[in-house]
């Protein structure tokens, strides 16, 4: 796919994302809003596809963009007429989501699509839930059930920023769900009696193996489809629990036979991030009888300090503590540890659920060719609402179709054999040179400046404002492909170092 052949997020960065937009309201055609939240989540070619015959922009005045709450600081009416202009010409048209492309299952258990909502706050309640359902999420896993007197945190939650103020990381101290059982089983019964097809991963956590065990089977009466064993929440107050868990093979396997022993619907062990290596905790959940694995929960974790009074964020009347970080910040170390879960022979045939930092259906994508059967969002859900999984869903159809994928299986794992655990079978007799495209290119100097003192001295920064390569120092180390805010900066040739 030609980089021309998308609009991305930094084409529309001050668009906030209104809800009830204003945009669309002013709109003739009333066409923004989903056009703009598309193109944020890297959908626009999916949006293009399904774009009116009829180009209504080209003689508009554009009164969206006096309408919108940046007045004139979103080019609301270019990014229409570029969808039409430069990404509807390549993208077939198709009917999203009125296939079976997207239809899977998790254990045996049909899902409608591999997306669900990760055991949060966004899934804490009948109305949540029952809101996500109708907006096109396949289930949710509930906020985790307990016997435990929850009482949380306020406040409890604090961010990392871009330069352009898009939330990047994100930090909780929330624990469980603060319903009592019962409440949480009467939710059970209501969701199942009015969203049959919806699935629902019921997240326990007990005080001891009995516990642990009476849990799973009030959960399967009250109408769970499955039961995810919550091994990994870093925030509990009292130790044994959560995290504590997780990185304790041995109370993985215990907990995960009785809950195994005590229900007869699916049973996921939640894997903890805080560890060298997923692994034990793994094969020992296989042992135990589980029939999947869930990963990642959120990374212990400290946000930011604050400079006048000292403490680490979130204060508490004063007083802080580590939490678990989550978003698009942790998307690397949750496929590092997904990818070694799949690469594993021993836990072959387990399903993999995968979460942290899915913000976009490619998000998703990455998941699921690096070997999880399904995939699960939150943090993306508290920032944008469950109105993502339009785009999700658009987008992921819209992949599958233009690579001939007959289902959203096919992908599973496709990408694990191309990946070592080890660098040391990494080629390394070859150098793949960067090239210039002079046209992109504004004269920012940027990758000059870069590849002088973070790389190896390769590109001169000439009096016409232009980068060229000293291919002798060059050793392809693609830093200035990284760095160009321009996206000027491509692979190139290819030279074989001969000994």
């Amino acid at each position: 796919m030609a980089f021309e052949a998308k609009l991305s997020r930094n084409d529309m960065i001050r668009c906030a994302l209104c809800t009830d937009a204003p945009c669309e309201k002013a709109c003739p055609g009333q066409l923004p809003e989903k056009l703009l939240r598309s193109i944020w989540f890297d959908n626009s070619r999916a949006a293009a596809a399904g774009l009116p015959a009829e180009n209504s922009c080209a003689g508009c005045p554009a009164p969206c963009e006096e309408a919108c709450v940046r007045p004139g600081e979103v080019p609301i009416r270019n990014l229409i007429l570029r969808l039409y202009d430069q990404v509807k010409p390549g993208a077939e048209l198709f009917e999203a989501g009125g296939n079976d492309r997207l239809k899977t299952d998790l254990c045996g258990v049909p899902l409608e699509n591999p997306f669900l909502l990760s055991s949060s706050v966004v899934a804490s309640t009948y109305d949540m839930c029952a809101r996500a359902f109708e907006a096109g999420w396949a289930g949710a896993a509930f906020k985790t059930i307990c016997s435990m007197d929850i009482q949380e945190a306020s406040p409890r939650f604090s961010a990392l920023y871009g330069s352009n103020r898009d939330m990047i990381g994100f930090k909780n101290i929330e624990q469980l769900s603060d319903n009592s059982v019962e409440e949480n089983m009467e939710i059970f019964r209501h969701l199942k009696a009015n969203y049959p097809s919806k699935f629902i991963l019921a997240s326990i956590m007990g005080n001891t193996e009995q516990e642990w065990g009476e849990l799973a089977a009030l959960c399967e009466e009250n109408g769970a489809d499955a039961v995810e064993l919550n091994f990994s929440c870093p925030n509990m107050t009292e130790e044994g629990l959560g995290s504590d868990i997780g990185q304790n093979p041995d109370l993985v396997e215990t907990y995960t036979r009785r809950v195994k022993e005590s229900c007869s619907i699916p049973v996921l062990a939640k894997l903890t991030p805080n560890v060298a290596s997923m692994i034990p905790a793994g094969e020992a959940a296989l042992r135990g009888g589980a029939d999947g694995l869930a990963a990642i929960n959120t990374i212990k974790s400290i946000t930011g300090v604050n400079l006048h009074t000292y403490v680490a964020e979130p204060s508490v009347r004063g007083k802080s503590a580590p939490g678990g970080y989550s978003g698009r910040a942790v998307k690397p170390i949750a496929l590092r540890f997904i990818t070694e879960l799949a690469q594993d022979p021993a836990l072959s045939g387990l399903h993999i659920s995968g979460m942290g930092g899915i913000e976009t259906w490619q998000d998703a994508m990455e998941f699921m060719i690096l070997g999880a059967g399904s995939v699960q969002v939150t943090t993306a859900v508290m920032q944008y609402g469950y109105r993502i999984i339009d785009d999700l869903i658009s987008g992921l159809d819209y992949y599958l179709l233009e690579n001939g994928f007959a289902n959203v299986r096919e992908v599973v794992g496709l990408g694990l054999s191309s990946f070592s655990e080890s660098t040391d079978a990494l080629n390394r007799d070859t150098v793949l040179f960067p090239r210039f495209d002079k046209d992109r290119c504004i004269g920012c100097g940027r990758c000059s400046v870069s590849c002088g003192d973070g790389g190896h001295g390769a590109i001169v920064f000439s009096e016409d404002r232009r980068p060229k390569l000293n291919g002798s120092r060059c050793v392809g180390c693609h830093l200035c492909v990284l760095v160009c805010p321009e996206h000027a900066i491509r692979p190139g040739s290819k030279r074989i170092n001969r000994k």
